[in-house]
């Protein structure tokens, strides 16, 4: 599906946001690049900003016209940062991502147009785009480095084709415990933990066994309730032996300065 989604740069100046629009399409899973008379291509600026990216660089379609970038595209959607004399279909990004795999869906191929850093792309430009895309920034200083543009569409798209595709939009840290982590403690060794709760309780002077006043049944209701893993079980153990020791410590501190 992205693969229908091609990337075109118009007469781009600087090698450089080359190879960072580079970097961001294969960030996020798109390979087509289309170089509209570019001023400088290839480069070796460009193969040090892609950091890697150097196979969308080499894949690279140059062409001389933008007629040409869109050849075989049934939708075109175009970048602008200026107010323009004629009313154009606009889109923010996340409706130009929306916009863009809904005609994917049909078999149709996408192009997502940039234009010059410094003037982006003429009126005659844009009137070849069915849409317009205006990403909504800071008004007082509104202009984007052409690889961020490149970027945040990208990021739209991955994140638009992700909700397609039924995959999950963020992952899930690992830790090197994620086994202990993800395993319930079993009753038993709930009950071997109730019984150092208990006895750790009593050395800190928190519970007094003779008047229990049912702490232990509202903090066995507390625990039952919490989901405790194996991990953190183990957690738990510690710091009631950590306090055991620390209580005994002070206790018998107390013992020698009495003597």
């Amino acid at each position: 599906m992205l693969q229908n989604i091609r990337v075109v740069l118009v007469n781009t100046s600087h090698p450089g946001n080359i190879g960072g629009a580079a970097r961001a399409m294969k960030n996020m899973g798109l390979s087509r690049l289309v170089l509209v008379d570019p001023l400088d291509f290839p480069s070796g600026e460009a193969v040090a900003r892609a950091s890697g990216a150097t196979d969308i660089l080499d894949s690279a379609v140059v062409v001389n016209t933008l007629e040409e970038a869109l050849v075989g595209c049934s939708v075109a959607l175009g970048t602008s940062a200026r107010d323009r004399r004629i009313p154009w279909p606009l889109l923010d990004p996340r409706e130009c991502a929306t916009t863009s795999l809904q005609h994917v869906e049909q078999g149709g191929e996408v192009a997502l147009v940039f234009g010059r850093e410094y003037a982006g792309l003429t009126n005659e430009e844009l009137q070849r785009c069915q849409f317009h895309v205006h990403i909504p920034s800071n008004p007082d200083f509104s202009s984007l480095n052409l690889a961020a543009a490149v970027q945040v569409l990208a990021y739209e798209v991955r994140m638009a084709w992700l909700a397609i595709q039924g995959q999950p939009t963020k992952m899930s840290k690992v830790e090197t415990t994620a086994m202990l982590n993800t395993q319930p403690v079993t009753t038993d060794e709930l009950e071997l933990f109730y019984g150092h709760l208990e006895t750790t309780l009593v050395d800190i002077g928190f519970l007094d066994p003779a008047k229990p006043r049912h702490l232990m049944s509202r903090l066995r209701r507390l625990y039952g309730r919490s989901g405790i893993s194996k991990l953190e079980m183990n957690i738990l153990r510690g710091i009631l032996t950590e306090t055991q020791k620390a209580a005994r410590g002070e206790s018998h501190k107390r013992r020698e300065e009495d003597v």
